[in-house]
């Protein structure tokens, strides 16, 4: 109801006429004498809690009965209106205001930042890609090398795993180039080489926590330089700029996907203990959109490709990159960090945006090497 079908509220503290009880306009304070016009012991009455015409109870004055009247203010007391708080009062609620609207979902990051990092990220990996090949080889050999010290300070500030980084940098880069210039047979070569250099340059620090920080070198070896030198190797092909961007198109439209969907209809959780954001819905979106963009970009970009290879790949695509996103939130959430780091605004570090691509560059080389050959 509206605050002003109560009338004007009376002054706090006001019990009504002073003229009831004896008929003398005074009311008599026990020991006291009398006080002209003085209201009878007791808490102030609220207008907001009573209507205004209620008769308010007049506590008896009975000179002399000392307990008796004690007894009858108490229950004046409490056959009264409820007492109120003056000094924090709760608003009435005002039928004319509209309800309050429910929060808006948010994508918990800066859209606008994020979006114009990707488009800047994009068009340098297209310039290189179409340029010159040794330059977009250089391009993820850069990214390696940056993903590879985001991970080994995480590691170090919050497990004090101490990778070492300066062999891990040197043979990152050099895996992605061994697999660009002498396939796959050059990238086992490389990481060959880059464990045993971690085992060699661990060794001039304490025996304390040896097998722990070299457990870490080797895996940290594999999980960002070795799989990288599949998108290198992906370049080697005549159509190689062609399969590099399908392998990256159909990677960001599954992503995309699977938020667009999940955003909007995402009810059941995927993987609550995992990543709670990622729902069974936005999978099914992330499997969709990949689908459709297998198939135009095998029937238009990928020499000998055909249409329903591209739904096979996409679907792959789809699957490895999910896995490879909770791959990461698992690390992540094991050290306790929501980021891999803070270079890009608006996704984070590196390691943010290579948790997809970096699991799913193998299964793209290895789909592309039966649908339409190695060359």
């Amino acid at each position: 109801m509206n605050d002003s079908s109560w009338g004007a509220p009376p002054q706090a503290g006001y019990w009504g006429p002073t003229d009831q009880g004896h008929g003398h306009g005074h009311v008599q304070s026990p020991g006291h004498g009398h006080v002209q016009g003085a209201a009878p012991a007791g808490p102030a009455y609220d207008a907001y809690e009573a209507p205004q015409t209620r008769p308010m109870p007049i506590v008896p004055d009975v000179a002399g009965h000392g307990e008796n009247q004690d007894d009858d203010r108490r229950a004046a007391r409490l056959s009264g209106p409820p007492v109120r708080n003056e000094t924090n009062p709760e608003p009435m609620p005002d039928a004319s205001q509209p309800a309050p609207k429910p929060p808006k979902k948010s994508a918990g990051r800066d859209l606008s930042a994020a979006i114009g990092v990707g488009v800047g990220l994009g068009a340098v990996i297209v310039a290189s890609l179409f340029v010159v090949k040794a330059v977009f080889v250089g391009v993820v050999a850069v990214a390696v090398v940056v993903g590879l010290w985001e991970l080994t300070k995480r590691l170090d500030e919050r497990k004090g795993i101490r990778a070492p980084l300066v062999p891990l940098a040197v043979g990152g880069a050099a895996m992605v180039v061994a697999g660009y210039v002498r396939g796959a047979e050059g990238a086992w070569v490389a990481m060959a080489l880059t464990t045993l250099a971690v085992l060699v340059w661990r060794m001039t620090e304490p025996p304390e926590g040896y097998l722990r920080d070299v457990t870490a070198g080797v895996f940290a070896a594999f999980y960002v330089p070795f799989l990288a030198t599949f998108v290198a190797m992906m370049l080697t092909a005549d159509d190689g700029p062609q399969r590099v961007l399908t392998f990256l198109l159909l990677t960001v439209v599954s992503d995309t996907g699977a938020y667009a969907v999940g955003w909007r209809f995402g009810r059941n959780k995927l993987a609550p203990r995992i990543s709670p954001g990622k729902t069974r819905e936005g999978l099914l979106g992330a499997v969709a959109f990949a689908m459709v963009a297998g198939a135009l970009c095998m029937e238009f970009l990928i020499d000998d490709g055909a249409w329903w290879q591209g739904l096979v790949l996409g679907l792959a695509v789809a699957v490895s990159a999910t896995l490879g996103d909770l791959g990461e939130s698992m690390i992540k959430r094991d050290l306790g960090i929501k980021d891999m780091g803070t270079l890009l605004p608006g996704h984070g570090g590196i390691m943010d945006r290579l948790d997809s691509l970096l699991p799913t560059a193998p299964v793209v080389w290895l789909l592309f090497v039966l649908f339409v050959g190695s060359g």
